[in-house]
């Protein structure tokens, strides 16, 4: 992808407030379809209509699985991601169970991730979110090979709201360890169009913010006065 051509296809458009409402979704699905980004992703429980507001459009449809503390049981994570991909979801980003990660009870971790990509379809783009924030070199390193070995198709740096975020000293060790596969999606705490392009230059492939228009907006901007 030739960044200078589209950042939109970067970044995921993302609306996870809970205090969001029916009028805030329809907006985020319209900055969605008029900027052409790669995703929206909206809560669950907006995964219907949602769909149904992005027909015709190339953009993709998003969903949380165990969004945000990610400590729900194995059986409810496979329930949520199976409704939301009957509901229209084609990319399904879940938060680990960081209390199993931090016993060390990484055969958990692993049949929490096989148990959903077993059931993802041809297509359907699955994404392990390891809330960097809370880990260490270590964890991130052995984590983030573990999603390598399960399958998983992008590796998460956090959900933006339980700890500071994305960092660049991250996605950079990310990419050491994991090399082109499973690729990075840097999330939390990127506000502006500076910190994107760093997230991207260090090797992120996706980006998840709910700043989209602003960072959008300021690049566009900035190619205009070339």
């Amino acid at each position: 992808m030739n960044l200078m051509e589209n950042l939109a296809k970067y970044i995921d458009h993302t609306l996870l407030k809970p205090e969001a409402t029916e009028k805030d979704i329809r907006r985020v699905i319209k900055e969605a379809i008029k900027y052409n980004f790669a995703t929206v992703f909206v809560a669950p429980s907006w995964t219907k209509e949602a769909k149904k507001l992005l027909e015709g459009s190339k953009v993709k449809l998003g969903c949380p699985v165990g969004f945000p503390f990610g400590m729900e049981t194995i059986e409810t994570k496979v329930f949520s991601a199976k409704k939301a991909l009957e509901d229209g979801a084609e990319e399904l980003d879940m938060v680990i169970n960081i209390g199993r990660l931090k016993s060390g009870d990484y055969d958990y971790l692993r049949k929490e991730m096989e148990a959903i990509i077993k059931i993802k379809e041809k297509g359907i783009i699955f994404k392990v979110i390891i809330e960097t924030g809370y880990l260490t070199d270590e964890e991130k390193v052995k984590l983030s090979l573990l999603a390598k070995d399960c399958g998983a198709d992008f590796v998460k740096t956090s959900t933006g709201i339980l700890t500071t975020g994305a960092k660049v000293e991250d996605i950079k060790l990310l990419k050491k360890v994991l090399g082109d596969y499973p690729k990075i999606k840097a999330s939390g705490g990127i506000r502006d169009l500076k910190t994107c392009l760093e997230m991207i230059s260090a090797g992120a492939e996706r980006i998840g913010t709910s700043s989209s228009i602003k960072i959008i907006e300021e690049y566009l901007s900035k190619r205009l006065q070339r």
